[in-house]
């Protein structure tokens, strides 16, 4: 493998599934030099270098590890790969970018950190949902204190994931509900401490073999460190009628953020004004212009906040099915380059992914035992 061609990071992304959206990205941001790409697959290698004139690629991560040269490691590989491969990237003394979730088990999220602080490189999660442009704005409302005291939040995600890849099959919802779970503790700025959960419904027999789950949806209420909010939070993933979204709400005691019932309609906002001559307070409701934030990036990634510079002959489905995932692509890049580059921790570090991703897989534990509340492991004390 060559030498960087410019000043800047060298970065390695891995799994050209939905991987390929971020290769251009990494191609044009400002401080990486040069991408390589990994996939075992020779066609979609070849479909790589054609389309993105990316010259540099490899089958396998153990080529990726050995070369000193690459400064960092974007994994898009398989769920059941992400715990292995994150703690082989940090020990090779590379940082650290990984898809959703971090981990399928408590152990290994501990195990990643560990990994993650002894080496000293910065891991991030990619998690898209806190860098949509729907989340932007309830940030941005948060922050100016428009809601209020914010008394409570709910999350859900619907997804068919019916011949998606052999491993989703079955899968417990919660074990893939980041999306739901981390809009909420991130606009909450807390962290999920216990929670109850109950699955409802039955799978067919053949998907509750591999995982020995039987439910299709799960709902939980989870406790924040927040003492006093809750955050109820809904996963599908087989045999439920509903069509997709990723979707949270904020309940403020002076305006509510409501995400749409259909995607391609906006976003609500309710707001309390005076009382009224009759009973309660008056309320006036209004669809929101949620603006694109290609503006907090830097000009040569910004036209990367749209899905319609992807390859529309070949599009990754959830890509489509998420509308894009909002816009947040480029800022996931930007946000894990700049941490490097600047030398501090990512935005979504590794105690801040554990939490969101501990939250789904205890959820699931309470559902399971027939909503017995599991308590959320703190991470924060880990290496301390």
């Amino acid at each position: 493998m060559s030498n960087k061609s410019r000043p800047g990071l060298r970065v390695a992304v891995v799994g050209m599934g939905f991987g390929k959206a971020f290769v251009p990205i990494y191609l044009h941001h400002p401080s990486v030099s040069s991408v390589v790409v990994c996939d075992p697959s020779e066609t979609a290698r070849r479909e790589i270098h054609d389309h993105y004139g990316v010259e540099e690629t490899c089958a396998d991560l153990s080529d990726i590890l050995k070369d000193d040269s690459i400064d960092a490691v974007h994994l898009v590989t398989p769920i059941p790969l992400h715990a292995k491969q994150s703690i082989a990237v940090l020990e090779s003394g590379k940082h650290c970018a990984c898809t959703v979730p971090m981990a399928c088990t408590l152990d290994d999220l501990f195990a990643i950190i560990a990994a993650q602080v002894a080496s000293g490189k910065s891991y991030m999660m990619m998690e898209t949902a806190v860098y949509t442009r729907e989340f932007l704005l309830a940030k941005e409302l948060a922050g100016r204190a428009d809601f209020g005291a914010i008394q409570f939040l709910r999350g859900a995600h619907y997804q068919d994931m019916e011949n998606w890849p052999p491993y989703w099959m079955g899968l417990p919802p919660m074990h893939y509900a980041t999306h739901a779970i981390s809009p909420l503790l991130a606009v909450a700025g807390s962290r999920a401490t216990e929670v109850h959960c109950f699955g409802s419904g039955r799978m067919r027999e053949e998907l509750q073999r591999q995982y020995g789950n039987p439910y299709p949806i799960e709902t939980a209420i989870f406790r924040l460190a927040t003492s006093h909010i809750a955050a109820e939070v809904t996963r599908s993933l087989f045999e439920t009628a509903r069509a997709y979204t990723e979707s949270f709400n904020v309940y403020g005691s002076l305006k509510t953020f409501e995400w749409q019932q259909i995607e391609s309609d906006a976003p609500v906002l309710f707001e309390q004004t005076e009382l009224g001559e009759g009973r309660g307070t008056r309320q006036t409701t209004r669809r929101l212009e949620v603006p694109d934030r290609a503006d907090l990036l830097p000009p040569e990634i910004a036209r990367f906040t749209t899905p319609t510079i992807y390859d529309e002959t070949n599009p990754h489905r959830s890509f489509v099915q998420g509308g894009g995932h909002g816009g947040s692509h480029p800022h996931l890049v930007h946000e894990f380059i700049s941490s490097i580059i600047e030398g501090r921790k990512a935005s979504i570090d590794a105690i801040t992914a554990a939490n969101w991703t501990a939250a789904g897989i205890c959820a699931h534990e309470s559902a399971m035992r027939s909503g017995e509340t599991v308590t959320v492991p703190d991470f924060s004390t880990v290496g301390a």
